[in-house]
């Protein structure tokens, strides 16, 4: 007997060379062919993958999904082999994947500090874009048989979000979604700069839930929330500020749902109505705290691929957990969301029961 389709949406973190975490993960979902992606949503490496698999779908074959992918990581790895910002060979021994130590990575933060990129890189050289531009087919991506895909932005004059929708998904949308200010210039668009969209929304949520009839969604995040070490030199607290800022967006979304759903509960209003949402989430938390936030910028294989194999297996065990729950119930509820202050007045002790 045939397995029922399950409908579910995909938001994708962002997070540099960290994002080969969630190509683990969606290689071994397309594995499942229950599951049909009705949605993609992303940010940053996010949207890379996102494209990838929007694109591959579009095909109609799940398999030139997985193979795109798997294109686009290894073209990431070939390009990096030529960067100047590589492990030290004490880190190789130890078996440690930050940058630290490297005096490449460490020029460049120096660099960063003192030269805005119209003053270091006044050509707007950038090999990520040259990636793009070979590897994926925007008129597959914008095809009405692709999945509906939102890349999330920054847009510098106005501070407010932008998300870039089919039919006008191209280079120029993903290089905005993926545009860190301190080493490239802002990317212009009809006339609007855009940055990353990591700092407004890392990755979109509500596109999912407004604009796809699915009602399942599915965070594969790759940004630890919680680090239990404490910060203390310079390098560190700066670091664990940009951590907390392009995870403030995500939580800031998250709050929003949760809202929504004590509002529908607590008022008995109609769930179809209000788009209420059923959230589910991929994460491998523990590990990826162990990595250092420059680690973001490496991108030699071997890394690319310990990260591949970890976002493969944390997505094998949501499979055999959580599979069969799509469609029926919700698997994450964030409880952080309600702590202290933001505890709603009114919000029941039973509300992990009623959101299932």
């Amino acid at each position: 007997m045939p397995e029922p389709t399950r409908k579910i949406d995909l938001a994708l973190q962002g997070g540099g060379a960290h994002g080969a975490f969630s190509w683990g993960v969606l290689d071994r979902l397309l594995e499942e062919n229950s599951l049909e992606i009705s949605g993609v949503s992303g940010t940053s490496a996010g949207a890379m993958n996102a494209v990838a698999l929007t694109q591959g779908l579009a095909t109609g074959s799940r398999q030139a999904a997985r193979e795109l992918l798997e294109r686009y990581w290894t073209a990431v790895s070939e390009t990096a082999r030529y960067s100047p910002m590589k492990r030290t060979i004490w880190d190789k021994m130890v078996g440690r994947w930050s940058l630290e130590f490297s005096p490449g990575f460490v020029m460049s933060q120096y660099l960063q500090q003192t030269l805005s990129p119209y003053q270091l890189n006044p050509l707007d050289i950038n090999p990520l874009r040259d990636l793009v531009v070979k590897h994926f087919d925007f008129d597959l991506v914008n095809s009405e048989k692709a999945p509906k895909l939102f890349l999330g932005a920054t847009n510098v004059r106005s501070g407010m979000p932008k998300i870039f929708r089919q039919p006008q998904i191209s280079a120029d949308a993903v290089m905005a979604s993926a545009c860190l200010p301190m080493l490239f210039k802002a990317v212009e668009i009809d006339g609007e700069a855009y940055w990353d969209g990591g700092y407004m929304g890392n990755p979109p949520l509500f596109p999912l839930i407004d604009e796809t009839e699915t009602r399942d969604v599915l965070l594969v995040q790759i940004n630890p929330l919680r680090r239990e070490e404490l910060p203390k030199t310079a390098y560190e607290i700066q670091n664990r500020l940009n951590e907390i800022t392009f995870n403030g967006s995500l939580i800031k979304e998250m709050r929003s749902i949760a809202f929504l759903w004590e509002m529908i509960q607590h008022d008995h209003l109609d769930r179809a109505a209000y788009r209420d949402a059923r959230v589910h989430r991929i994460s491998a938390e523990k590990e990826m705290s162990r990595l250092s936030v420059s680690s973001k910028m490496n991108a030699e294989r071997a890394f690319l691929d310990y990260l591949f194999t970890l976002g493969r297996t944390t997505a094998d065990a949501w499979v055999d957990e959580h599979l069969e729950s799509v469609g029926v119930k919700t698997t994450w509820v964030p409880d952080f969301l309600f702590e202290e202050s933001l505890e709603p007045a009114h919000l029941h002790e039973k509300k992990r029961e009623i959101m299932s």
